[in-house]
């Protein structure tokens, strides 16, 4: 493949995937938050002169790094307990990274390469634009897949000061603003230029610092709510077995009973394994027993629809409190079956247990605990920006619930738990995160863990959580402004180039 002097096809063929797995690097569990800076550098280096058949091959070839470095986790789903082989697991995950880096990797190549980047300002300012949008296109596109976002590794750097305004992709702006003003830096080497970039970086990193003590929101009762998460530790072999299903009950009300008269009491994910409906006579004494205690038990449970209208993954609050959540965001293969009538039966993994639910409708009310509301989050919803701040402007407390035994020791659950930190630090709310097998943690407002447990061990978890009034901004209006902003750039820019193209004619 021809590429400009300089570059050898063999050194695009390393240097491109490299920069892909420097931006995994930068996240849950490596933390290595300069790596996604440099991973955008490289980046942008390798599409500065190249073609646009080029920009493709490179950009897949990024996208081939990052996602096979990033989510091939979902190999230990599909081997360990989709009952694929070595071979077909390993067969299913290269076809799917390398699908994911053709679908949004290799079309932002070549969406930059072809429009973007001879706009004036189209390296400066429309490699971090395009990169925002092709961002959030993951986010919704064939239900979406919203991860390794470059904004999720500045939690704890200066610039998350600016999340509860811009959320994740403000950051991720900030993030590849600052990757490409390094790369124009040290292409430039001219010092009138390389202080322009100097200051546009200083200007975003510094602002975030300021910004950072701000309080958005406020206390919003004079003592903190007493919360309990347990963890059962069940494994996921054992989940659906019954032979398993009275110990796992038995399980479930022995360790609660001490932690009775607690506000808040949580059970993670399908912590009862199988419907509600059938389940009552174990729940029913349950919540009349945290009702006479003052306590709201939240159980994830799955719930079957009236009239035989299918069945939804859900929780359900209990005792003093209210209401029944159906999980709106499914996950495909896990929770539904994508083509269903070509890949049922075909192999296990097609045919894993409660795989054919319903999602749950989009208005659906918070829960309640007590006299506060309760936004919940079952799982990969808590991973979407925009579903947790539409549900978090009328709620008091954010919950998600979680069975992340999926995925083994791997890296996918730590980054969960990294992205659940971001909804909390966006929307100003504490975030209360119950597992089966970990990691359960309580998050303040302000995105800090201030509790957690170790994975793969039963374990309690208590402590307290406050309740926030106010918004932030971007709990008041979500990503729109931001989405949108990047959209009003680059039409500016194309405007700009079109004013330019007829000056010269």
């Amino acid at each position: 493949m021809k590429t400009e002097p300089g570059l050898h096809p063999l050194l695009v063929l390393i240097l491109a995937p490299f920069a892909g797995a420097l931006v995994t690097l930068s996240l849950a569990p490596f933390d290595l938050w300069p790596a996604g800076i440099i991973s955008c550098a490289l980046y942008a280096y390798l599409l500065c002169t190249c073609s646009v058949r080029e920009g493709v091959w490179r950009s897949w070839l990024f996208g081939v790094g990052m996602f096979g470095t990033g989510v091939s986790w979902v190999y230990v789903s599909i081997h360990d307990y989709g009952g694929a082989g070595p071979v077909l697991a390993g067969f299913l995950i290269i076809i799917f990274c390398a699908g994911l880096a053709a679908l949004f990797q290799a079309s932002f190549g070549w969406f930059y390469v072809r429009f973007v980047r001879a706009l004036p300002g189209g390296m400066l300012m429309g490699f971090p634009v395009t990169w925002v949008l092709s961002e959030w296109l993951r986010s919704w596109l064939f239900t979406g897949f919203p991860w390794l976002y470059l904004g999720y590794a500045h939690l704890d750097t200066p610039i998350a000061g600016w999340a509860p305004i811009v959320g994740v992709y403000g950051l991720s702006f900030i993030c590849a603003m600052t990757g490409i003003c390094l790369f124009l830096a040290w292409r430039s080497r001219q010092a009138v230029a390389c202080s322009t970039y100097a200051v546009i970086v200083i200007t975003l990193w510094a602002g975030g610092a300021v910004l950072k003590p701000i309080e958005w929101v406020v206390k919003g009762s004079e003592k903190p709510l007493s919360v309990v998460l347990y963890q059962p530790n069940v494994p996921q072999e054992h989940k659906w077995d019954r032979a398993w299903y009275q110990p796992i009950l038995r399980q479930l009300r022995e360790a609660s009973e001490p932690h009775y008269g607690a506000d808040i009491l949580v059970w993670p994910e399908a912590a009862i394994p199988n419907f509600y409906q059938r389940a009552r006579d174990f729940l029913d004494p349950i919540a009349e027993r945290a009702a006479a205690s003052e306590t709201t038990l939240f159980v994830g449970a799955p719930y079957k629809a009236d009239q035989g209208e299918g069945y939804f993954n859900s929780v359900i609050a209990l005792g003093q409190g209210d209401g029944v959540y159906h999980k709106q965001h499914l996950v495909p293969f896990g929770e539904y079956v994508p083509l269903e009538d070509q890949l049922r039966g075909l192999i296990a993994f097609f045919d894993l247990p409660m795989s054919a639910f319903s999602s749950g409708p989009a208005d659906q009310a918070p829960l309640r605990a007590g006299a506060y509301r309760v936004a919940p989050f079952l799982c990969y919803e808590v991973v979407y920006p925009e579903l947790v701040a539409r549900s978090a402007r009328h709620s008091d407390l954010l919950l998600t619930i979680s069975n992340d035994s999926w995925f083994g020791r791997s890296i996918g659950p730590l980054q969960h738990l990294q992205m659940a930190q971001m909804r909390a630090l966006e929307n100003g709310r504490y975030m209360l995160r119950g597992t089966n097998n970990g990691v359960s943690a309580i998050i303040d407002h302000r995105g800090r863990i201030v509790a957690r447990t170790d994975q793969f061990v039963e374990a309690t978890l208590t402590g307290e959580a406050e309740v926030m009034l106010g918004k932030t901004p971007f709990g008041s209006f979500g990503v729109a402004p931001v989405i949108a902003g990047c959209g009003f750039s680059l039409l500016l820019m194309f405007l700009m180039y079109l004013g330019f193209w007829r000056e010269k004619d």
